[in-house]
């Protein structure tokens, strides 16, 4: 016991303080990034904030006063449903709005309900009329079918090709456009404009004031 106390107390006693790391050291540890380093204060940044989007106004330019098209329409239909003829019949005092659609177009199928029921509320002013861009004739078909009672069972259809082309630049809008579209014809049979993209609730008002007219 002695013996282990004595030895445990002389290398105690051997042991020499490790004396501090010189000034120089330190900076340098501190300048090759090995110590932690007070970062400096970022510099204030000030950040714009873009204005919101003016709402749109829907057709708020001139009149285009375009002819419609000449070329005959094919149309596809669910089972029982009536079947459409060659041409979308417009003028005789009402307005017709077409509207390009595709069954591939989620914005499109989730536009139609919206457009069946601006047709019931704006019957005494407007006809609606929907013209399909479909290539897939099954993918058509079987979309039509699948449509509640209510819903669209029967279009005009323009696959691709010479006729929608000569269709679609007769109007002016590009031969693949971005569906959907909205063509808005005037009481006299002219095109009045052209809506790129999906109408929304919000357009409602607008649209009733633009078919109002006469």
């Amino acid at each position: 016991m002695g013996l282990i106390a004595a030895a445990a107390g002389c290398n105690d006693a051997n042991k020499e303080p490790i004396p501090p790391a010189p000034t120089a050291r330190r900076e340098a540890l501190t300048a090759s990034g090995t110590a932690t380093a007070t970062a400096a204060p970022s510099p204030t940044v000030s950040h714009r904030v873009a204005p919101p989007a003016a709402p749109r106004t829907l057709c708020s330019g001139a009149p285009l006063d375009r002819a419609m098209p000449t070329e005959k329409l094919g149309h596809a239909q669910a089972p029982g449903a009536p079947e459409l003829g060659s041409a979308i019949a417009v003028g005789h005092g009402k307005w017709t709005w077409i509207n390009l659609w595709a069954a591939w177009c989620g914005p499109c199928k989730e536009e139609l309900p919206r457009l069946q029921q601006w047709q019931a509320k704006l019957a005494a002013n407007a006809t609606f009329q929907f013209v399909s861009l479909d290539d897939d004739e099954r993918q058509l078909l079987m979309f039509l079918e699948g449509q509640p009672a209510s819903g669209l069972k029967t279009t005009f259809w323009l696959p691709e090709g010479k006729t929608r082309d000569g269709w679609l630049s007769g109007l002016k809008i590009n031969t693949s456009p971005e569906l959907p579209v909205q063509i808005l014809v005037n009481p006299q049979g002219r095109v009045h404009c052209i809506i790129e993209g999906a109408v929304e609730d919000g357009d409602f008002a607008r649209v009733a004031s633009i078919l109002a007219q006469r």
